[in-house]
């Protein structure tokens, strides 16, 4: 392979693996909010 292929290749590891673990980092200091607003009513048609 050439310099500019291994280039570009750990560039896009470093994208990728880096976004997966800054995503894990951001849910795990602040997960989803338990707390939310009360729904309406359910109106779906049982199968």
């Amino acid at each position: 392979m050439s310099t500019e292929a291994l280039i570009l290749m750990l560039v896009s590891i470093v994208l990728i693996w880096g976004g997966l673990a800054g995503s894990i980092i951001v849910l795990a200091r602040k997960p989803e909010n338990d707390h939310m607003p009360e729904g309406g009513e359910d109106t779906r048609v049982p199968d």
